[in-house]
């Protein structure tokens, strides 16, 4: 049976059960706790949590999920995968324990002309958290399993949550039993490889705290409802009928192995080394297309991280497999048509996906060109100090600054001869591991956080929002905090969190900035700053107590700053034409990565892989935005269907969650978004646009910075007055600029390049004085001095190599210092009969060093550092002096 008919026939028999069809969520989604979605629960979490009223009492879905942890088992085992499809279904206080169990039971056991996937029921065996007598009894009375294919485990095994703290609850494992030819009998107490886990059924009850009750430690409370959660590993499904070994051999990856045996000449199932290879393959290209078609790029942090490491150990494996042409490009294609049925949009973005993969991949490459260098002079280093064993630091920094694998360091050192710290390098890793945790933690506002912030959800329902048609309303308080604490009333001066029970506040998000503005009661006035939505549906109003003394009932008339407002609503409705323009410019690769409205400014983040936007290019974007704003066209927004905003052709933006009904911002032919956010009437009530820049961010990400209405005229008017004051001063007309500019650089280009050779022959001058004045220490001839003012870099260089020459034949060490504030540079020179007396420039550095707080190396003949006490030359010239007699 196919992957897609096994969810088809997932989907149909749970929408027949009353189950509403939910599409996947994007991998990527706004929870703190989260890289990626790691299973099907996760865009129900709030409907767990009571945060957000359930729309459906059922719901049925096929979700894409990526788990990261097992990465480095990619490929040596045949169960992990980075990315997989939960199929799932799941009640919100509707059925429980006996739904679930007879649901999965059906389907699993139904025969295939039925409708079902026909396992034998014969091999069926379950697990059950280990006090969960419920569970025992509806297996023997629904599915008629006996007691001796249904098992006891800890927390462990069979309770579940998502390792934060949020919802979870004991759950009961299905699993299927491959035969005595895949391992013991036992069941899967004794063997999983054998007894093969197809569907977790979670009966979720509890709330965790941080401490999970996998490790014993009891929920902190109930849900308010019991719900079920369930996820069945399609692919795992997949592979038993098929009748295949393991997923890696399934419908829909074995065709990137296929290609990659193409490309290698190798075959899949010769050798157990290359088959690591082409697994490792197989899998990350089918999870790096899938990121990015949710709208990763590669980076160095967070998922970025991820999709790079992913891709890169693509490129390493093809490598090891003999393959040296570009690759990624192609397995993408591959995993494009076989997972397509399942996800359109994987060909309508290509053309992105196909640039973010290419460009990632030629990077790679300069990666392990650049690399392999610094290896290389690791190795010289390790093995001339006389050690066998490459340092930990230096295997860190190839894996942290150059993106250089581990595995790959492990396996060029053992073909040097050499072995690597590993305890070294894993402490390190572990360091920053450490690190980033620590700063997930103080940034993360999770469930375990938001708990105040629920009760007043739970108490008072969400916050209406008026935003889009008011600007002032009157409101009640309906929550109050000081300092995260729930308190009845707050003084003036204290820092409070106000929560309403309407208001016309906009809560920052989608890149908008939040409102600004105040609450006014009859005897109290409290400064509005910023207002966030920490949980959904609510809306916080943070701000100072300015007068009197607010508390929980009051009544409020709440005012947004309308100049602020207005201001930031004509950069967010600037932003969508740009976002336009720039997709109408450079196609649909490039897609919006992130944004800022601010008041007269925009910043705007696309993916464009091919590199920079030409200044051209850029020009036309601004030129085409501006004749849209003259147009004056109406800024239209509405609330449609999610299918019908597909059908208008409405953007949608990478990893942004979706509902059934969504908001439309509509500006006729040019511009169709969906957006929650604020906008102007018309067009033309935004002014103008003035790009100010277009960089780099990141692999693949480029940022806009541009300034909108009031703002941007100013700062043509400041530019106008800036070039008026050029051209007066150069006796130039404007337009004559850039020529009357060009000859003054290019004058000035060569005057340098004749001060430098004068310079440069002055310098050199003193070399016969330096030789002459050489001392003798001990048969050395010794010239150690600081060099003279304005000598530094190459001249330092080229004055010791002259000087080293006019010692002729004498065994000679040259050494020259040159001060500059707060630094000084140094430069030591051998002649040949020095060196034939063991006296190596490089080895001389550390004799001195410490005196000027320096440090350096290099060559037996030539050797250079610098330091920050330029106040230690005497001192320095005294140490080496003194190293010479030893």
């Amino acid at each position: 049976m196919q992957t897609h008919e096994i969810t088809r026939r997932f989907t149909d028999h749970f929408t027949a059960a009353g189950h509403v069809k939910v599409p996947s969520a994007s991998l990527i989604l706004d929870d703190p706790n989260l890289l990626f979605v790691n299973a099907g629960m996760v865009q129900f979490k709030p409907y767990f949590l009571g945060d957000v009223p359930p729309p459906y009492a059922r719901a049925t879905s096929i979700q894409k999920c990526v788990r990261t942890g097992d990465i480095d088992e990619v490929g040596r085992t045949t169960r992990h995968n980075t990315f997989f499809q939960m199929a799932g279904n799941f009640s919100f206080g509707d059925y429980f324990k006996a739904g679930a169990i007879e649901h999965a039971w059906t389907l699993i056991t139904s025969s295939q002309d039925a409708g079902g996937y026909g396992f034998d029921p014969d091999r069926i065996w379950v697990t059950v958290f280990r006090d969960d007598d419920e569970a025992i009894d509806l297996w023997r009375k629904i599915a008629g399993l006996p007691l001796e294919r249904i098992q006891r485990r800890g927390g462990k095994d069979n309770y579940w949550d998502m390792g934060v703290p949020g919802p979870g609850g004991p759950s009961s494992e299905i699993y299927y039993d491959r035969g005595p030819e895949h391992g013991r009998e036992g069941g899967p107490e004794a063997d999983e490889d054998r007894y093969l886990e197809i569907w977790n059924l979670v009966f979720m009850q509890d709330v965790r705290g941080e401490l999970s009750p996998k490790d014993d430690h009891p929920p902190i409370g109930s849900l308010p409802k019991k719900n079920i959660d369930t996820g069945m590993g399609v692919e795992r499904v997949a592979y038993l009928l098929q009748g295949v070994d393991n997923v890696y051999e399934t419908d829909l990856v074995r065709p990137v192995i296929a290609r990659a045996e193409e490309f290698s000449g190798r075959r899949y199932g010769a050798d157990n080394a290359d088959d690591v290879r082409f697994r490792v393959i197989a899998d990350h290209a089918r999870s790096g297309v899938m990121i990015i078609g949710d709208g990763v790029t590669p980076s160095n942090e967070g998922r970025g991280y991820v999709l790079r490491r992913l891709l890169r150990r693509i490129v390493r494996s093809s490598r090891l497999l003999g393959v040296n042409e570009p690759v990624l490009r192609s397995f993408a294609e591959v995993v494009r048509d076989e997972m397509a049925p399942t996800y359109p949009e994987l060909v309508s973005g290509f053309e992105r996906i196909s640039a973010v993969v290419e460009a990632e991949e030629e990077a790679f490459l300069s990666t392990l060109s650049a690399g392999s260098r610094i290896f290389d002079t690791a190795v010289a280093e390790t093995k001339r100090g006389g050690s066998l064993v490459l340092p930990g630091d230096r295997a860190f920094q190839l894996h942290d600054t150059y993106g250089f694998p581990i595995d790959l360091t492990l396996e060029m050192a053992s073909e040097a001869g050499l072995e690597v710290d590993q305890d070294r390098f894993a402490a390190l890793m572990n360091e920053q591991r450490s690190r980033a945790k620590a700063d997930a933690a103080t940034r993360k506002v999770g469930h375990g956080d938001g708990s105040i912030y629920r009760t007043v959800l739970d108490t008072h329902g969400v916050t209406e929002f008026l935003g889009y048609t008011a600007l002032s309303a009157e409101a009640t308080v309906v929550g109050l905090l000081v300092d995260g604490v729930p308190v009845p009333a707050a003084r003036e001066g204290e820092h409070v969190e106000v929560v309403l029970d309407r208001t016309p506040f906009y809560a920052e998000a989608g890149g908008q900035q939040a409102d600004t503005g105040e609450l006014r009661g009859a005897s109290f006035t409290v400064r509005v700053d910023d207002v966030q939505s920490p949980v959904a549906g609510l809306r916080v109003h943070r701000g100072v107590v300015v007068a009197g003394e607010v508390s929980l009932d009051a009544a409020v008339v709440a005012e947004v700053d309308r100049s602020r407002r207005a201001s930031v609503s004509r950069a967010h409705t600037a932003t969508h034409l740009v976002h336009a323009g720039v997709r109408g410019a450079l196609g649909t690769a490039a897609a919006q990565a992130g944004s800022l409205n601010a008041p007269g400014r925009l910043r705007f983040d696309f993916t464009s892989p091919t590199g920079a936007v030409a200044p051209a290019a850029l020009a036309e974007i601004e030129d085409e935005v501006n004749t849209v704003l003259q147009q004056n066209r109406e800024v239209e927004a509405y609330e449609t269907t999610m299918d019908e905003a597909k059908k208008l052709g409405a953007m949608m933006l990478f990893g942004e969650k979706y509902g059934d009904r969504v908001r439309v911002v509509d500006m006729g032919d040019y511009s169709r978004e969906l957006c929650g956010g604020t906008h102007v009437g018309r067009t033309g009530e935004i002014g103008m646009i003035k790009v100010l820049s277009e960089a780099s961010i990141g692999s693949g990400v480029r940022r806009v910075d541009a300034l909108v209405g009031l703002d941007a005229f100013r700062h043509l008017s400041k530019e106008h007055l800036l070039v008026s004051t050029l051209a007066d001063q150069l006796k130039s007309r404007p337009e004559d600029l850039p020529d009357r500019i060009n000859g003054l650089v290019e004058r000035l280009r060569t005057a340098e390049r004749d001060l430098e050779k004068v310079r440069a022959d002055a310098v050199l001058a003193s070399a016969g004085a330096l030789a002459a004045g050489a001392e003798d220490v001990d048969g050395v001839a010794l010239v150690a001095v600081a060099a003279p003012d304005g000598v530094a870099g190459n001249d330092l260089r080229a004055l010791a190599s002259d000087v080293r020459g006019r010692l002729g034949s004498r065994p000679g060490v040259v050494a020259l210092f040159s001060g500059d504030g707060e630094k000084v540079s140094f430069v030591v020179a051998t002649t040949a009969a020095a060196r034939d007396r063991g006296l190596a420039a490089g080895k001389l550095i550390p004799a001195f060093a410490a005196a000027v707080g320096g440090r350096g190396g290099g060559k037996p003949d030539l050797a250079q550092g610098g330091g920050t006490n330029p106040a230690g030359i005497p001192d320095a010239v005294r140490a080496l002096r003194s190293a010479l007699r030893n």
